[in-house]
């Protein structure tokens, strides 16, 4: 499933205004996206965020010392491992500094709330990191989450590769559940995002054979019990 959620805004306006927009066929894109995580599980959205805000946030990202970023591992806490035969990602965590990224996080804030309105999903927080595959990299089939034993429960992947090409490889490949059929290809061209169940699609990264930048996050409930909050990442 692939749709257009964003139109261009006046030039004048700056990259944080008017994120949430209507389309172009009038459709409350919050009502797109819920409809599709309840049927389908999930949605691949060809122009979801400004092109202003997307530039920013590319140039925030080439903007970071390469030795900032670190070698993406598998597992959280204490289950925290690297595993080069799964993944060769290099990631970098996000906060609130960086006023691009800020205004991507109010998208995805607006996006909380509003998933919690339609859905009744319990989502509290959101985290997320650049990610970086170089030339060779890849990500090996996984879940974002195992069912019963995560709190994230639903995935995002923003994709900043500009001028990306099918030769370049990097596509995601999202699978059905407990399955080997692939459903969806998704292409890390520049702007487009997918959005999906995080405990239902098995999913890899293929090989890229230049750059591949991207935002990945993970909307959170909070799975501790009394005053305690799950920690992120």
């Amino acid at each position: 499933m692939n749709t257009a959620l964003y139109s261009a805004a006046p030039a004048a306006e700056s990259p944080v205004d008017n994120i949430w927009q209507r389309g172009p066929d009038d459709h409350d894109p919050l009502d797109q996206i819920a409809s599709a995580l309840r049927e389908t599980g999930y949605i691949v959205l060809s122009a979801p965020l400004p092109p202003a805000l997307l530039g920013s946030l590319l140039r925030h990202f080439r903007s970071i010392d390469r030795a900032r970023f670190q070698a993406a591992g598998i597992g959280r806490e204490q289950e925290h491992q690297l595993n080069q035969f799964v993944r060769t990602d290099e990631i970098f965590w996000l906060d609130r500094s960086n006023p691009a990224v800020a205004a991507y996080l109010s998208w995805a804030e607006t996006l909380r709330l509003g998933l919690n309105r339609r859905l009744f999903l319990g989502l509290f927080d959101y985290e997320c990191h650049y990610a970086r595959y170089n030339r060779g990299s890849y990500y090996k089939k996984h879940l974002d989450a195992f069912k019963g034993d995560t709190n994230r429960i639903v995935s995002t992947v923003l994709y900043l590769t500009p001028n990306w090409q099918p030769k370049d490889g990097g596509e995601l490949q999202i699978y059905a559940p407990d399955s080997d059929t692939v459903i969806e290809k998704v292409a890390p061209r520049f702007g487009q995002m997918v959005i999906f169940l995080s405990e239902e699609f098995p999913h890899e990264v293929l090989t890229s054979h230049r750059p591949r930048y991207s935002v990945t996050g993970w909307f959170r409930v909070n799975n501790s019990l009394g005053e305690t909050i799950d920690p992120a990442r």
